[in-house]
C-alpha cells in the first residue's frame, strides 16, 4: 500500500513531520485531534453567555451551539437603549452561540416567531 498524501490544507511543516512519528505517536496525536474537535464542537455552558441571554428550546438549522433570546444595544449613543436597562433595549432578538476553533462566537438567526 502506498503512503497517503496530505490533503492540501494541511500544513507544511505538518505534511513533513507527521509521516516521521512512529505508530503510538501518530496515535496519540489521532486522539488529541478527536479530543480537540470534540472540545471545538460542544455547546456553550449557559454560564458563557451573557447576563442577559435567556437560552430557548431547540436547536437552529445549523444544528450546532445555543440559541438565545436576547435584547441587545444598536451602538447609538444617543439611543435610549444605551441606557443599558433592559426596558429600553432592543429586541428581543434570537442569536446562536458556538465556537470556532476553540473561541465562543455568536451569530444573529433572527427574530423568535412568537414575538
Amino acid at each position: 500500500m502506498k503512503q497517503p498524501s496530505p490533503p492540501t490544507s494541511l500544513p507544511k511543516y505538518l505534511a513533513e513531520g507527521l509521516p516521521k512519528q512512529d505508530t503510538e505517536t501518530l496515535h496519540e496525536i489521532q486522539n488529541y485531534v478527536e479530543a480537540l474537535i470534540e472540545y471545538r464542537d460542544q455547546s456553550v455552558d449557559t454560564d458563557e453567555l451573557p447576563e442577559t441571554a435567556e437560552p430557548v428550546d431547540g436547536s437552529d438549522s445549523a444544528g450546532s451551539g445555543t440559541v438565545v433570546k436576547e435584547k441587545v444595544t444598536c451602538g447609538d449613543d444617543g439611543c435610549k437603549c444605551a441606557s443599558g436597562n433592559p426596558a429600553d433595549m432592543h429586541g428581543p432578538y434570537l442569536y446562536r452561540y458556538y465556537r470556532e476553533n476553540g473561541t465562543m462566537k455568536s451569530e444573529y438567526v433572527g427574530k423568535p416567531e412568537s414575538e
